[in-house]
């Protein structure tokens, strides 16, 4: 089989199943899908091959005599996930990858310039305080100045750098849960979530958040909604903490002041911490973000992460951090230093550059209208199409319903595929036959509510403005597939 033929030969291996090898053309349609004998060469070369998937097991490694650990299966771990499959590497080389939210636009050179600067300097590459440079704290104290309480945040108590948002919010779930404390989690859910709660002993538990059919008349659909007497059944003694995810990835949602303030009622009522995920605290559109440390009661309860890869369109700078009163940054210190020590120093310095400058350059109200701008050009795309989908409040994501999206009954789909729901059927037609890569959302729901919303598939906009308007073109060509 030739390398240039194919994009790529992945073994896909899974509990009472044969090995599967795909074969992927470059063109718009999958090329075979056969099953092969464990024993085959194509098993036997894939353990020399980059496949799509790191989880991908090799007949040399299923023949080990150490078990892996029960949380790594518990945690979805081993699964091929959603973001395997929908790599550019299994995708035609032409097709337009709207799945993922990564930007194919650069940060602001100013910020950049902080890196080039600790860069060039001696400590600029040596270990960083495992708190952070104090220079890119300093920045945060001024950034946030009094947005959380009547005064700044203590740049040595109140606050501490991590390696990127998922590294801080692992530290904190370290921190705090213990074996069979029950967390939970609001579906559809951003993934590392799961791994978070289930590598720590802890118990996931899921509540799901509804689409909102809104005006039959209207393609747009209000924003999805909590049922909070669900979300209050949830709670039993056993309930440690709360997790919470506004701007919403990855359906957009921008939870309400009473949405939150109801929470709030719950965690004090329960005594429940609250991880209040806000990465996207910059990226709202025409409307109120609460930050739920600031309502009442609730900064003793509470621990808000933070993202420079959000702020500045950088996700591969890998810095993040946490704010919260010191009784609970101070655990989540301890379990960071003892996690990866400190985060990457040059980086640190071009993300305190960044939020030095950026109010003076008025760097987030212009980038908040330019994202309004790629938003617009995908929803107007939907509604040529007739296509219901979620009005965005935050970050930069549409969620579309493609219940009436058809495909032909023998349409080849590959085995990873086949075996999943109607989303990843859905998202892998559109990739392959119209070259535009969407991402299925059963991914970010527990297995038994996997077929709750398995009709909604999630675009980022995260793009720049040629890309966007390329794909809402190729998306045209799905008119001859809705019914």
């Amino acid at each position: 089989m030739s390398i240039r033929g194919y994009i790529c030969l992945a073994v896909l291996s899974s509990c009472g199943r044969p090995p599967v090898a795909v074969a992927l053309h470059h063109g718009r349609h999958l090329a075979t899908a056969a099953n092969v004998p464990a024993d085959s060469k194509a098993v036997k070369t894939a353990e020399d091959t980059s496949t799509a998937s790191g989880a991908f097991h090799t007949a040399r490694d299923l023949l080990s005599p150490i078990k892996h650990a029960t949380r790594l299966t518990e945690g979805r771990a081993l699964r091929q996930d959603v973001w395997s499959v929908f790599n550019a590497v299994n995708l035609p080389s032409d097709c337009i990858n709207l799945g993922q939210g990564y930007m194919n636009f650069p940060p602001p050179d100013w910020a950049r310039e902080g890196a080039q600067e600790a860069l060039c300097s001696t400590m600029g590459n040596q270990y960083a305080h495992p708190k952070g440079i104090p220079r890119l704290r300093k920045a945060m104290q001024n950034f946030y100045g009094t947005q959380f309480h009547e005064r700044e945040l203590d740049m040595e108590t109140e606050m501490m750098v991590t390696n990127g948002a998922t590294e801080g919010q692992y530290a904190a779930f370290t921190a705090f849960v213990d074996p069979g404390d029950e967390v939970i989690i609001m579906e559809p859910f951003f993934d590392q979530y799961l791994q978070c709660v289930v590598f720590n002993g802890g118990v996931p538990v899921f509540v799901p958040l509804h689409p909102n059919a809104g005006d039959p008349g209207k393609r747009c659909k209000p924003t999805w909604t909590l049922d909070m007497d669900t979300l209050s059944r949830a709670i039993t003694p056993r309930t440690k903490m709360i997790v919470l995810n506004t701007p919403h990835n990855p359906i957009g949602k921008v939870f309400t002041r009473e949405e939150l303030e109801a929470i709030a009622e719950l965690a004090d009522k329960h005594n429940l911490l609250v991880i209040s995920d806000e990465v996207y605290e910059h990226l709202v559109y025409d409307r109120e973000h609460v930050r739920f440390a600031t309502l009442p009661g609730m900064w003793k309860r509470t621990i808000t992460v933070g993202s420079a890869g959000k702020l500045f369109a950088a996700t591969g700078w890998r810095v993040g951090w946490l704010i919260g009163p010191p009784a609970l940054i101070a655990p989540a210190y301890a379990a960071s230093l003892r996690l990866v020590y400190c985060a990457n120093t040059p980086m640190q310095g071009a993300v305190a550059v960044g939020l030095e400058q950026a109010g003076e350059r008025g760097f987030f109200e212009t980038q908040t209208n330019e994202y309004k701008e790629r938003k617009a050009i995908l929803t107007d795309a939907f509604e040529r199409l007739c296509l219901n989908y979620t009005q965005p409040e935050g970050a930069y994501f549409i969620t579309v319903d493609v219940s009436n999206l058809q495909w032909p009954a023998d349409y080849p789909f590959p085995q990873n595929i086949r075996d999943r729901r109607r989303d990843f059927h859905a998202a892998w037609f559109m990739a392959m036959e119209v070259g535009v890569a969407p991402l299925p959302l059963t991914d970010f729901y527990c297995d038994a509510h996997a077929s709750i919303n398995e009709n909604y598939i999630r675009f980022s906009y995260a793009k720049d403005l040629n890309t966007l308007r390329s794909a809402a073109e190729r998306l045209q060509s799905l008119k001859r597939y809705l019914k």
